[in-house]
């Protein structure tokens, strides 16, 4: 099955959110970063997940930073907004909103806060969000990450759902890092969309059949990870291709040595120019000054080699 029939498909930034002063989200930067993005090579934007942020800002201030996202003209068609918290109406109340400004797809984390849940539980709540919306135009995309989570989705749970829903769940965000596990999603399910967290997994997992990635790293290497996505089939003796590789790889080592989400911002604030760059709304913190020196260096380092 071609890579372009799943949806969604591509390379999808889990963008930064930038906050102003008062630690709110700031849309004007926020929609600069978007267009900055875009222009990189992404395909669209994973706005309000896990690297935005989302689960630390109220329902108003997300339902904010999307509607400023499509006023400043970002095609509702690429963005792909979180609407999953542990509060079902919230959850019906933030994926409503996103259908109503253009948005189609969203990523749906499962309700995460009661924890050793049975999938038949999960099953209620995924199925009475799709009833009570009742549009035909929604697509979700499920959202597999244990590690905050503590919510696996299962592949009985995928199944379940694709047999009831099957034109509304297209897709899984795995950000579990377990490559067996995406493989054989892949395998399981033909016509669904499977997109990795991880950006050094994004080649392997489409030469197995994966969709694309939603990765945090791509606020900083969009245009490798872009470039994997459209040269994936060639040899891995292009010599082009494995420059992007090891520049992806070489790019997650980098921000995972100290808090990700804090690193990225670092590197962000060094590109722009704009200190503000390095907030994070609490409890998350910005990195303490000699983790951010040491980052910036080895970032301007890498830098300069993939001039």
């Amino acid at each position: 099955m071609s890579t372009s029939s799943l949806h969604p498909h591509g390379v999808f930034s889990a963008a930064l959110t930038p906050l102003d002063a008062e630690l709110a989200p700031d849309h004007a930067r926020f929609v600069a970063h978007c267009r900055y993005l875009l222009d990189e090579g992404c395909d669209g934007i994973a706005l309000l997940g896990t690297t935005g942020e989302a689960n630390s800002f109220s329902a108003a201030e997300r339902l904010a930073l999307l509607e400023a996202a499509v006023a400043a003209g970002i095609a509702p068609q690429r963005l792909l907004p979180g609407t999953g918290v542990a509060a079902l109406t919230e959850t019906i109340a933030l994926t409503r909103h996103a259908l109503s400004v253009g948005v189609d797809t969203v990523v749906m984390l499962p309700p995460f806060y009661y924890k050793g849940v049975s999938d038949d539980g999960i099953y209620a709540s995924y199925s009475e969000v799709v009833q009570r919306i009742g549009d035909a135009r929604l697509k979700v995309v499920l959202y597999h990450i244990p590690q905050m989570s503590a919510q696996p989705i299962s592949h009985a749970l995928i199944e379940r759902l694709r047999k009831t829903y099957p034109a509304i769940f297209t897709g899984i965000k795995d950000s579990s890092g377990d490559f067996a596990n995406m493989t054989a999603m892949v395998e399981r399910f033909p016509g669904f969309s499977v997109l990795v967290g991880a950006d050094p997994l994004l080649l392997p997992l489409l030469r197995k059949g994966g969709a694309g990635c939603i990765t945090a790293t791509s606020n900083l290497i969009a245009r490798d990870l872009a470039y994997v996505y459209k040269h994936f089939r060639d040899s891995d003796d292009d010599a082009a291709l494995k420059a992007a590789q090891a520049r992806i790889v070489k790019a997650r080592e980098l921000v995972s040595r100290f808090p990700q989400m804090a690193s990225l911002k670092a590197i962000v604030a060094e590109r722009t120019g704009h200190a503000g760059w390095q907030r994070l709304r609490p409890p998350l913190e910005s990195l303490p000054l000699a983790q951010a020196k040491e980052l910036l260096a080895d970032a301007a380092a890498f830098a300069a080699a993939t001039v």
